[in-house]
């Protein structure tokens, strides 16, 4: 009797202490972050802005049902993210979900909201079919509505979100501009990088002068690729907007290539002296890097004429970064036709590396011949950890100083408009964002599942990884089979005891 009655007390107990996690639930929110770049734990960023949320914020999920596992993932991390905010507003977020599949006109609503449906491969009976999928979200406050048409699984989910939520409640955005005037790209020539700072500043072309100064309501100038000589009167202008407490980001290209002659030249513009005067010296020469891009090269062979991809060092893939919030989640950025950093300051100015080229590392000096068909060799690459972009802060100001001016450009001299990948993209706005914005959003742009490729890994790390999962599943089916074949064993015991009720 006495084993029955503790037996039914230990019931309640558990379902009385089921009943009390399920309310405190409803009102707190908490689970275990252990990914490498805190993926599901929600930045400062996030929790000011929503915690100065002075209207509701609504937003409609439109998010397929019955899709395949990988991708149904995205709706459920998704889902957690909106349990979280809606907990951090303090009721001020709302959210629901709806399926618009299977019912045209919520079909139409979401297509007029500006989500469109992507076709995603589903694999049924041994048959792989086409099936429509909505991914996407409409975020509104009051009259104003902000889209988020396709949520990228793995991507930097909270990014997208917080920033959409913070462009509906910004009040007065800050002013950014981009320097023209001397061959300068202009905006529409940076589309992309554009459209991501428009988020959270007024983007717009400025004018440099020998005789006005540069109006105050910049936080910060973008010069970027000048190719004509900036007169000594503007680099002044620079100085004058710097010491009132203006910041600037310089992408300088010193050198110049041109694949159609396969030639490199030097790029003359008064401004590396200007900057060597404030403690960085962007160095005379082409970077070259084992780590490369490779370039498209027509070859004939009797009479066909064909493309092939051949790897070109004078296109280096950067992926060694400061631990900086400029650099913070990249991966790798392309800088065309770079050349190398120096410090050349003193005390005075603190200079912080951002961005390095690979263990094996070279240099060419202008003029330069291009051979494409070159035989690269490991004596080619003498260097290494060059410095190919820098943070400098000194009594002068702060600026960023990169030694490409190319990277975030999307078309040049009137020339088709083409992408540059998200990284590079990320490595001009977080500039501006370091330079300019104090909200922390910086931190979430790249903030996401980083791209681990199995290809990428030791063969002796893939064989550790494959028994681990076949492994741990077979051993857990094992120990629980032993503990309770234990349990069972001890029980036979006690029954057997004279003393056993």
């Amino acid at each position: 009797m006495k084993t029955k009655r503790s037996f039914y007390t230990s019931i309640i107990l558990i379902i009385g202490i089921l009943l009390l996690v399920n309310v405190i639930s409803t009102d707190f929110f908490f689970r275990l972050d252990l990914t490498e770049n805190q993926r599901y734990t929600l930045s400062q960023a996030t929790e000011d802005i929503m915690d100065e949320l002075v209207e509701p914020v609504t937003v409609k999920a439109y998010f397929s049902e019955n899709l395949p596992p990988n991708i149904a993932q995205t709706r459920q991390d998704f889902k957690d993210l909106l349990v979280e905010y809606s907990s951090l507003s303090d009721g001020n977020l709302v959210y629901e979900f709806i399926n618009p599949n299977g019912d045209e006109q919520i079909e139409q609503e979401a297509g007029q909201a500006g989500i469109s449906p992507v076709m995603i491969n589903v694999r049924e009976k041994d048959q792989v079919k086409q099936q429509k999928a909505f991914l996407g979200a409409v975020i509104e406050m009051g009259e104003q509505k902000d889209v988020i048409p396709f949520m990228q699984p793995g991507e930097a989910m909270e990014y997208a979100l917080t920033t959409s939520i913070k462009k509906l409640s910004v009040v007065d955005k800050p002013t950014v501009g981009l320097i023209q005037g001397h061959g300068e790209p202009t905006i529409n020539d940076m589309q992309q990088a554009a459209q991501a700072l428009s988020v959270l500043y007024n983007f717009e072309n400025v004018a440099l002068t020998d005789t006005t100064e540069i109006p105050g309501k910049y936080k910060a100038l973008a010069l970027v690729a000048p190719r004509d000589t900036i007169p000594p009167m503007q680099l002044r202008q620079l100085d004058a907007f710097m010491a009132r407490g203006g910041k600037l980001l310089v992408a300088l290209n010193k050198v110049d290539g041109d694949l159609q002659n396969a030639t490199g030249s030097a790029v003359n513009t008064g401004l590396a002296t200007w900057l060597s005067n404030k403690g960085v010296t962007v160095e005379n020469k082409f970077l070259t890097d084992a780590n490369c891009a490779a370039v498209n090269v027509q070859q004939q062979q009797g009479s066909f004429r064909f493309q092939t991809r051949v790897q070109f060092p004078f296109l280096p893939i950067i992926s060694n970064f400061a631990d900086h919030p400029v650099t913070k989640g990249l991966e790798q950025v392309i800088l065309p036709f770079a050349s190398p950093l120096v410090f050349s300051g003193d005390t005075t100015t603190n200079f912080t590396p951002l961005a390095y080229s690979s263990e094996q590392s070279g240099t060419a000096t202008v003029p330069t011949y291009f051979n494409i068909q070159q035989q690269w060799t490991d004596a080619d690459f003498p260097l290494s950890s060059q410095t190919v972009a820098a943070a400098l802060e000194g009594s002068y100001g702060r600026m960023v100083v990169i030694g490409d001016g190319d990277f975030a450009i999307n078309s040049k001299d009137g020339g088709q408009p083409q992408a540059v990948q998200e990284d590079n993209v990320s490595l001009f706005v977080n500039s501006i964002d370091w330079l300019s914005d104090d909200t922390g959003l910086i931190e979430l742009r790249t903030k996401g599942v980083s791209s681990r490729p199995l290809d990428q890994l030791e063969d002796s790390t893939k064989a550790m990884l494959k028994w681990l999962n076949f492994g741990i599943p077979v051993l857990l089916a094992i120990l629980y089979g032993f503990f309770r074949a234990q349990s069972k064993r001890l029980q036979r015991i006690k029954r057997m005891e004279v003393s056993y009720e």
